[in-house]
């Protein structure tokens, strides 16, 4: 009879915590049940300070204009997903993440694709390059990028000129010195100093047809000719003066040659 008893019981006990961990999870993934409205929204972005396209009000605003901002918001009527994909459907969204809480907040987590240049090419083109190689729609962003000018198709900036503009951004002194790379019809590349009246020549990136290789390729590439361009402008022209010479030639290893400024 007590062996009996103590079975009834433990399964009474049983049942009863089970009753209790569904209330408990149904609880907390409907927050409608203890917080019917949306009362905050946290939005996000992971690089704000650098230069992206992103903010947290050009977020909201995508939202607002797709009916999507959850604030004051049935929290029934949220759709962390819905506000997720029209995210994603912005160029310059590289990943969006979306959740709510019990206690009617609202979290937005977002990372972008982060400009490394502009190109603006012989053709009219007009676009940014992110720092992964891919092209990014041209917008009213005024950050003070590189530009890159010439003879760039599509196919070249995402596979040679991407991996360029990322080893001068890595640098801060050359990053703020370069103001343009100029592409040649040969594929030559020509860089622009802000400070310095001359060109600076550095010949043609490596080529091949293995990308893990090409990134290594011109970024030691670019190192050396930069290398070389540091050590002649504190040896050399800051002695002989910053507008002596109109164009300097990079291409060799072993030499530097020099156009006088006339």
């Amino acid at each position: 009879m007590k062996a009996r008893l103590r079975n009834i019981l433990k399964v009474t006990l049983c049942a009863a915590l089970a009753v209790y961990v569904v209330l408990a999870m149904t609880s907390f993934n409907n927050p409608k049940d203890t917080y019917p409205v949306c009362a905050k929204v946290t939005i996000s972005i992971e690089d704000g300070s650098t230069n992206g396209f992103l903010s947290a009000d050009e977020i909201k605003r995508i939202l607002e204009r797709n009916r999507l901002y959850p604030y004051k918001k049935r929290m029934a009527d949220v759709n962390p997903r819905d506000i997720e994909d029209k995210l994603k459907d912005s160029p310059f969204v590289k990943t969006a993440q979306c959740y709510k809480t019990k206690d009617g907040c609202v979290y937005i987590s977002v990372t972008q694709r982060l400009p490394v240049i502009r190109v603006k090419n012989s053709r009219g083109e007009d676009y940014y390059l992110d720092d992964h190689g891919g092209i990014m729609p041209n917008s009213n962003y005024t950050s003070d990028l590189i530009i890159a000018t010439g003879n760039i198709s599509k196919w070249y900036a995402r596979n040679y000129l991407a991996n360029l503009a990322i080893e001068i951004m890595k640098d801060d002194f050359w990053k703020n010195q370069i103001v343009q790379v100029n592409i040649l019809p040969d594929l030559g590349v020509e860089l622009v100093p802000r400070v310095g009246d001359h060109i600076v020549y550095i010949g043609v990136l490596p080529q091949t047809k293995y990308v893990n290789r090409r990134k290594a390729m011109i970024a030691d590439f670019t190192a050396k000719k930069l290398d070389r361009l540091g050590k002649f402008y504190k040896y050399g022209l800051s002695q002989a003066g910053w507008n002596k010479y109109s164009y300097i030639d990079l291409e060799f290893d072993n030499q530097i040659i020099c156009k006088k400024s006339k």
